[in-house]
């Protein structure tokens, strides 16, 4: 799964995401899953969500 589709992407659930500020470079930031912030169904860059940390960012890969 990488993190495209919305109904595979549930709060709560240890992803990896791409912040805004990493999009040139593709860092990865993994974090737990606390809000889901893109309401479409599918997401050609991945869905963005909010971390319980507070980060936002883009799902890149769901690691479970």
């Amino acid at each position: 799964m990488d993190g495209r589709n919305r109904s595979d992407v549930k709060p709560g659930i240890k992803v990896a995401v791409i912040l805004k500020k990493d999009q040139r470079t593709g860092v990865k930031t993994e974090g737990v899953v606390k809000d889901l912030l893109t309401n479409s169904s599918f997401h050609p860059h991945g869905i963005k969500v909010r971390l319980e940390d507070g980060q936002v960012g883009r799902v890149s890969d769901i690691l479970g």
